[in-house]
């Protein structure tokens, strides 16, 4: 039985995960990363944090299961897909911050450009909206805020990556420069028809495309690293994934139509739509899901701000729950959501409205609302966005989705998928496997190694779900959803 070592750098940590050729897991290590709020809206990361945490959960597991990691096949990796860093072409030491896909300085950035109307022809290249979720904008402010970084990016001495390219760089000790088409097609630089950097956006950002890393189908080879000894002998790295295309992958999602959502800080919902991309005019984006023996396929999405972070919210900004699991039994405890909405919009909204001026509201507050009306009102909005999402898909293919799955931490929470199940009135197959963006980025290491030979093989892999069926009578459902829409315009 081959092994693969899987790497899931996440926006709120690090986890090595070690997976067996059928998709089982077999052991992990993991570190959290601190969240750095250098002012209202802005979020970043400490890249060098992240680069010690993946050298550490890597060592943790080797402790743990010499064997198994000494025979690996390869080492693959997921990321958060739009967080960026510049760093040092020669030591790969970072010279800021990470700037995370939740940052808003570039508002301002997306507010000019399309004043001078290049939404258009961003969305025309990139299949994405011009905002500053993606991280083209936000690496244009920041070098007119800090031009030092861009004389060292324009002199050759820094490039700019995502987080995989950054920790490719990284663990190969400087030999290999690059990402996957599923990272690059996040940034607002590349084309995703031509599958390259395009020069017109590298110039409209100010970002100079020989700073950029060489793009790689994600089952290709990334080089070979032992992860400064962390591991018992040298890997090859096989199989780079952004974290939402990954658990498409690992849903083996391979048919157009087919659909999941990850349920992490935010969520990804993605729709396959096959081998030709098609352009949204709804809310909805279009984005490379992978590109595989030379064909890229295709998929649209919808991205949602803020869904495990309203919960977190509610922990640790909030303080009216002790843990993030406590939300399911108050939610369930009670009959109903009492006429109370919580909109997340904390740092703007996501599909399909793409409102980044849009803040956070509470609405239907009585003298007789408890934290339990807050804690259901938050896992209740996760699902309204869902199914907003779903809806405008809908509308964009001509079909309505009958099932959907799902995956991430918050599939363990059964209020929360039923509720899915029920408001946007589709079946959901939530996945056992909590790790399954690691997952897809080891099944794409294994086509890459050989391991599986081809997608079919992947498909036929037994992978363990829980399934969930509409209970909800489709008025009351859309009565639900009605008061949502009412309370997410009082946000606008």
């Amino acid at each position: 039985m081959r092994h693969v070592v899987a790497v899931d750098q996440s926006t709120s940590g690090t986890k090595a995960v070690l997976l067996d050729e059928a998709g089982r897991v077999h052991g992990k290590a993991a570190r959290p990363h601190r969240q750095i709020y250098p002012r209202p809206g802005w979020v970043e990361h400490d890249a060098e944090e992240i680069f010690d945490n993946v050298v550490g959960c890597l060592s943790d597991l080797a402790r743990t299961a010499l064997d198994a990691v000494r025979g690996a096949a390869c080492l693959s990796l997921t990321n958060q897909r739009e967080t960026f860093v510049v760093f040092d072409r020669a030591s790969g030491k970072p010279l800021h911050n990470a700037v995370v896909w939740q940052c808003r300085r570039g508002d301002a950035v997306c507010r000019d450009l399309a004043a001078a109307g290049h939404a258009e022809r961003v969305k025309d290249t990139t299949g994405l909206a011009l905002d500053s979720y993606f991280p083209a904008p936000k690496l244009k402010q920041l070098f007119e805020d800090e031009p030092h970084l861009r004389a060292a990016v324009l002199s050759g001495k820094a490039v700019v990556g995502t987080i995989d390219a950054y920790l490719v760089h990284r663990l190969t000790s400087g030999r290999v420069f690059a990402t996957d088409h599923t990272n690059a097609s996040r940034t607002l630089l590349f084309d995703i028809e031509r599958l390259r950097w395009d020069e017109g956006l590298c110039e409209l950002f100010d970002c100079p495309s020989p700073a950029l890393p060489e793009v790689r189908a994600s089952a290709g080879h990334f080089g070979m690293t032992d992860a400064g000894g962390a591991l018992p002998t040298e890997l090859p790295i096989c199989g780079v994934m952004g974290d939402s295309q990954a658990a498409l992958f690992a849903q083996r999602a391979f048919s157009p139509g087919s659909a999941k959502v990850t349920l992490g800080t935010g969520s990804s919902v993605l729709l396959n739509v096959g081998h030709t991309p098609r352009r949204s005019r709804s809310g909805i984006v279009t984005t490379v899901a992978w590109v595989h023996e030379g064909r890229p396929t295709y998929a649209f999405e919808g991205i949602i701000n803020c869904t495990g972070a309203t919960v977190a919210w509610l922990k640790d900004q909030i303080e009216v729950l002790r843990t993030a699991e406590e939300s399911e039994g108050l939610a369930s405890g009670l009959p109903d959501n009492g006429g109370v909405y919580l909109v997340p919009a904390f740092v703007g909204l996501g599909a399909p409205y793409w409102k980044e001026d849009a803040r956070g509201a509470i609405v239907g507050l009585t003298q007789h609302s408890t934290r339990a009306h807050l804690a259901r009102a938050a896992l209740e909005a996760i699902a309204y966005q869902i199914r907003d999402v779903l809806d405008a898909m809908a509308v964009e293919s001509g079909r309505k989705l009958v099932e959907l799955s799902a995956d991430g931490g918050m599939v363990e929470n059964a209020f929360l998928i039923q509720f899915i199940a029920d408001v946007a009135r589709v079946a959901v197959r939530a996945s056992t496997v909590p790790e399954l963006s690691a997952l897809g980025a080891a099944l794409a290491g294994m086509l890459g190694m050989g391991v599986h030979a081809s997608l079919e093989d992947l498909e036929r892999l037994d992978l363990d779900v829980r399934r969930y069926s509409p209970r909800m009578p489709p008025g009351r459902a859309d009565e639900l959803h009605a008061g949502w829409k009412r309370a997410v315009a009082r946000t606008f």
